[in-house]
C-alpha cells in the first residue's frame, strides 16, 4: 500500500506564509494527481489545489492569487506554498494522491495523508 506523509504545518500570524509538502511513497507506477484539501474548524473537507501529472493546476477560488501548488514527478512529491495567510485559512491540510496505480496491479485507488493543522492567527 502506497503512504502519502504531510509535513510543514504550523502556527502563523496573518499576512505570514507557510510551505507545505507531501511525500508518497510505496510500491509507485504511477499518481495521476495530486492535491490539497483542507478542513476548517467546525466544516467539511473542501479542495484548496490540485496539480496532474501533465503539470496543468486547480485552485480553489479563495486561494487563488496566494497560494501556489507545484510537483516533482520523480520524487512523487507535492508542495504548496502558502503566502498572504488569513484566519480563514486555519484548518488540518491534507495531502491527497489521485489514482494511484501500483507496479504489477490493475488496479488504481486514492490515498490520503493525515493532515497536518494549520492555524492563522495574531
Amino acid at each position: 500500500q502506497v503512504q502519502v506523509v504531510e509535513s510543514g504545518g504550523g502556527s502563523v500570524q496573518p499576512g505570514g506564509s507557510l510551505r507545505l509538502s507531501c511525500a508518497a511513497s510505496g510500491n509507485i507506477f504511477r499518481i495521476y494527481a495530486m492535491g490539497w484539501y483542507r478542513r476548517p474548524p467546525g466544516k467539511g473537507r473542501e479542495l484548496v489545489a490540485v496539480v496532474a501529472s501533465d503539470g496543468s493546476t486547480n485552485y480553489a477560488d479563495s486561494v487563488k492569487g496566494r497560494f501556489t501548488i507545484s510537483r516533482d514527478n520523480a520524487k512523487n512529491t507535492v508542495y504548496l506554498q502558502m503566502n498572504s495567510l488569513k484566519p480563514e485559512d486555519t484548518a488540518v491540510y491534507y495531502c491527497k494522491a489521485e489514482r494511484v496505480s501500483e507496479l504489477g496491479l490493475a488496479s488504481w485507488y486514492d490515498c490520503w495523508g493525515q493532515g497536518t493543522q494549520v492555524t492563522v492567527s495574531s
